[in-house]
């Protein structure tokens, strides 16, 4: 991958992917379609048993009739209303394990991680769309004329329907309410944070799905965004629709999205990060208008960080 910028460039770019138009209608337009959904859920006790916490498998139905799963931890016994948590996990994988949700809600915290539709976890993906299916979710829709069929849209929506579940049980204070993720999760944490601007603080690691174009224009191949390598080479190699493809992204593209973030941000790069390049998750951060922070591993990419999870459970106990 050709090297990215500087610090000092970083810390002035805003992007280089373009936004549509009517992206703010295009998002008030799903925001209607996702309010008319109700915030039914069914519990089914998971195997998982602690003498700390309850833990449940939480399913509700999404955008589309789609049965989306997430995994509920919360304390077993309360008082008065208490902190919630939203999760979000990284691409292809699915709400992991319990343990690491086990040590907010001993902490009073009510927790709902999320699985994507029709990644590694109990989520359906129920989206029919005209063209290509393959080889990634970015591009899951592109084809299709009807825009708000982009896969990214449903689960983007799923996020507001996941922390408004979480608002609506009677141990959570809708006022205290915070989104984690890292990767996709921390994309995911961006667009849950704006498009529910009730959360109170968000934790966005390096986050995916960012300025798409200058992903690609630093060789995607080496990337998460090598789906759009595939694309080009296998549905326009002459670049014919490059311009339309780039265009109809931004409807997806969370830097798009960032200056509706009301809530305090702590926002995490690593300057060493191939996987997602730095510049896109700066045209991200430069647009953030509410209390921010930017937490940055000099040295590290897209792997653990150190003391990462105490620094974020610290500003959750915030809330």
């Amino acid at each position: 991958m050709p090297e990215d910028m500087s610090l000092q460039q970083l810390q002035s770019y805003t992007g280089s992917s373009p936004k549509p138009p009517d992206f703010d209608a295009y998002w008030e337009r799903a925001l209607q379609e996702m309010e008319r959904q109700p915030l039914d859920y069914t519990l089914e006790p998971a195997d998982f048993v602690s003498p700390l916490v309850e833990c449940f498998h939480l399913y509700f139905t999404g955008v589309g009739g789609a049965k989306v799963h997430g995994k509920l931890v919360r304390p077993k016994h309360f008082t008065e209303k208490g902190p919630a948590l939203a999760m979000f996990h990284g691409y292809s994988c699915d709400s992991g394990d319990w343990f690491d949700k086990v040590s907010y809600a001993a902490h009073g915290f009510t927790v709902l991680a999320l699985d994507c539709r029709g990644q590694g976890g109990l989520s359906e993906d129920n989206l029919q769309v005209q063209g290509t299916t393959i080889r990634g979710h970015i591009i899951r829709g592109i084809d299709d004329p009807n825009p708000d069929r982009l896969y990214y849209r449903n689960v983007f929506l799923d996020t507001v329907q996941t922390v408004r579940i979480l608002m609506s049980m009677e141990q959570v204070d809708p006022d205290q309410i915070g989104a984690f993720g890292c990767s996709q999760g921390g994309a995911l944490t961006v667009a849950c944070a704006a498009l529910e601007p009730r959360v109170r603080v968000a934790v966005p690691v390096y986050p995916f799905l960012s300025d798409y174009k200058r992903a690609w224009a630093l060789d995607a191949t080496t990337s998460a965004y090598e789906e759009l390598v595939y694309y080009f080479r296998w549905f326009d190699p002459n670049h014919v629709r490059e311009e339309e493809l780039f265009h109809r992204l931004g409807y997806i593209d969370i830097q798009h999205l960032a200056d509706r973030i009301c809530g305090r941000v702590l926002f995490v790069t690593g300057l060493s990060d191939t996987v997602c390049p730095p510049s896109t998750q700066y045209a991200v951060y430069n647009k953030i208008v509410s209390d921010k922070e930017m937490l940055l591993y000099h040295e590290y990419g897209h792997e653990y960080l150190p003391y990462l999870s105490d620094r974020a459970m610290s500003e959750f106990l915030q809330l």
